[in-house]
């Protein structure tokens, strides 16, 4: 196939693509660390949770859409418990209280936000604070 457009220029490339291993992790819980990458009006987070730990119950006021992508985990959402594999998806509203049970052999996830989380925006700048000093 023939490519008709220009490829981008290195500053353009800058500007719009971030490599994923130079994104600092952040530490979302005891057991669990996360890259985020977040634009204007969306958020994506890369999280990875260590076996058998366990993420409380919480609620925000983000619309929250979590993919696992490896191992398998128990979300507790309103009381209730969802077994969730890789390959599945699950929508927390936002305000709806949900937490986690990370199984044995870990979990990996994606979660989108929206709007992107304040909170995660700030332990990324703290993060990239500390590793210049």
């Amino acid at each position: 196939m023939e490519k008709k457009e220009p490829f981008a220029t290195q500053e353009e490339f800058n500007k719009r693509v971030i490599r994923y291993r130079d994104i600092p992790a952040i530490e979302l819980r005891p057991g669990a660390k996360s890259y985020v990458v977040s634009g204007e009006k969306v958020m994506v987070s890369f999280v990875t949770a260590e076996p058998n730990s366990r993420g409380s119950v919480h609620h925000h006021d983000y619309e929250q859409v979590m993919i696992v992508t490896d191992g398998a985990c128990d979300i507790i959402v309103e009381g209730k418990l969802y077994h969730l594999e890789k390959g599945d998806v699950i929508i927390h509203p936002p305000n709806v209280g949900h937490g986690s049970y990370i199984s044995d052999k870990g979990c990996s996830v994606i979660d989108i936000f929206s709007p992107p989380r304040q909170d995660f925006i700030a332990k990324l700048e703290e993060v990239k604070k500390s590793k210049k000093r």
